[in-house]
């Protein structure tokens, strides 16, 4: 041991959201008998870690954990956090980019990150649609296998909400509009959701602590608070360990590792790879936020009059019945040739994204319809990170370049006239046309890690997550997807995230048996 850290490890896991934990979760279950270690530069929010701030049932112990999450700056002053920032509003449990968010074109004004255990896993929405179409990564062959395993670590079901009230009317509606034509799963639905009922019918939602499970306790580490400040390397290129600084108290250490996977997050992968000297053509590139359209409507009034949400009955029912942050959300699938936009549909009430402006005169009267937009990937949308100046972890500073393209103009007006269509199916329409949030706003940052068929330069990774060139460095996240997508990534980044880890597994499984056996 060098402090609170080991000396050596199997396998150090940098970052503890969904795809750092499937990792750790699936070496465990597929290779027992290595040592596996997880880094997160962020603090333990909850009991277990990891899980689900919107599972904290006190709001001011809940507004704590979020405030925990916000980095840096709120470790700092330790008050709330503005509502904006020079003019760009943040999101609770999240900090915003700095200086550096539009180096070039529009850049994302509202990009953002979390720092704590469990990451932006802690607070996620918890919708986990499959891809579908030109989303899916055509070159993963097992792809199936994997997002079922990913769904049986999230704890997906479509059903847990999908009684909520008023959610059936929503489905029936859109389904009448939208249906026609379209093949059987890929129409209007309940959303597959990251979440659970227990006993009493209260919703109890996933954070990386449920795809953990109980591997903290079966021996792989945990180490909150520390800043992974290198990755280093072998002579001939390949992974020796990390070099990591203790944040509680500013004391730095080197751990060895046979395997080290970097899952930060989109914006955070690269940084750490770019500060080790692992820079490959395509890194930070083929930035990847999903452009978004909101749009609201108050429901008709015969459909709030047969909801029967003013008969509570039980405790459990009352639950059921609510229009809150389990209210359901439903789904209106991804089709390259009839709906090229990932839709999702809930009461404004349990909403990510708050209406104040709208009246509080029924609950549930108001619906929120959010359609996703597949972005135009460029090499040119990307990421760099300044050789000289840094952000407030003292590592190199990011400089974005972003902005949409023609091809980008035509897909949002096509999906401004899309959700349109689809709201005045539901009822009479709130606003005026549809509102598109600024770049950033869907958190759903991808592509600049992007894995590939071969080392093109047009990629970092091979299918299991392996930096070219570098052997045993793995990355993981949202970063890896390749694709065009309009569909919430959590599920496929978690499945691509067990690919890797069970093919690590096997290796070093192999590995340690030949070194036993003194092959």
């Amino acid at each position: 041991m060098t402090g609170r850290y080991p000396g050596e490890v199997d396998v150090a896991v940098v970052g503890s959201g969904p795809a750092g934990a499937a990792w750790a979760r699936t070496l465990h279950e597929n290779a027992p008998d290595l040592r596996v270690a997880v880094f997160e530069v962020g603090p333990v929010l909850s009991a277990p870690p990891g899980d689900h701030v919107k599972n904290i049932a006190d709001p001011q112990a809940r507004r704590r954990a979020q405030r925990a999450s916000e980095g840096p700056a709120a470790e700092a002053d330790g008050e709330q956090p503005p509502a904006t920032v020079d003019g760009r509003r943040g999101r609770p449990g999240t900090f915003l980019l700095g200086d550096g968010f539009a180096a070039g074109g529009t850049g994302l004004p509202v990009g953002a990150m979390s720092s704590n255990v469990g990451g932006m896993g802690a607070h996620w929405t918890c919708a986990c649609p499959r891809p579908g179409g030109t989303e899916r990564i055509g070159f993963v062959e097992d792809l199936d296998d994997l997002l079922d395993e990913a769904e049986r670590l999230l704890g997906v079901s479509a059903q847990a909400l999908a009684d909520a009230p008023l959610a059936g009317e929503v489905r029936r509606l859109l389904g009448a509009a939208l249906d026609a034509d379209r093949p059987a799963d890929r129409r209007v639905q309940p959303m597959p959701l990251a979440v659970r009922r227990d006993d009493a019918g209260r919703a109890h939602w996933s954070g990386p602590s449920v795809v953990l499970g109980d591997v903290l306790e079966r021996g792989v580490a945990l180490h909150p608070e520390t800043l992974v400040e290198r990755v280093l390397r072998e002579g001939n290129g390949a992974v020796r360990g990390i070099a990591v600084r203790d944040r509680r108290d500013g004391t730095t250490a080197e751990v060895a590792a046979r395997t080290v996977v970097v899952a930060a997050d989109a914006l955070r992968t690269p940084q750490l790879l770019f500060a080790s000297g692992v820079r490959p053509p395509a890194l930070g590139r083929y930035l990847n936020d999903q452009p978004q359209v909101l749009l609201a409507v108050r429901l008709p009034n015969e459909v709030l009059a047969g909801d029967g949400a003013e008969d509570h009955g039980d405790a459990s029912t009352a639950a059921r019945t609510a229009i809150d942050g389990s209210s359901g959300v439903s789904w209106v699938p991804f089709d390259d040739d009839r709906h090229p936009f990932h839709g999702q549909v809930m009461q404004m009430d349990a909403s990510p994204v708050p209406r104040p402006d709208l009246p509080a005169d029924r609950p549930g009267a108001y619906v929120g319809l959010g359609w996703f937009v597949a972005k135009d990937v460029r090499a040119q949308d990307r990421v760099e990170f300044d050789e000289t100046a840094t952000d407030d972890y003292g590592m190199p500073a990011p400089r974005v370049h972003y902005e949409l393209t023609d091809v980008d103009a035509e897909r949002l007006a096509a999906a401004r006239s899309a959700i349109t269509t689809a709201a005045h199916a539901l009822g009479r329409l709130i606003d005026d046309e549809p509102i598109e949030l600024p770049a950033g706003s869907s958190l759903h940052y991808q592509g600049t890690t992007r894995m590939g068929r071969s080392d093109d330069g047009t990629s970092v990774c091979d299918v299991n997550g392996e930096v070219w060139g570098v052997p045993g460095l793995f990355v993981a996240g949202n970063g890896l997807i390749p694709t065009e997508t309009a569909c919430n990534p959590t599920l496929t980044t978690v499945a691509l995230a067990v690919g890797g880890a069970r093919h690590v597994a096997k290796t070093l499984a192999h590995a340690t048996l030949d070194r036993k056996d003194g092959s």
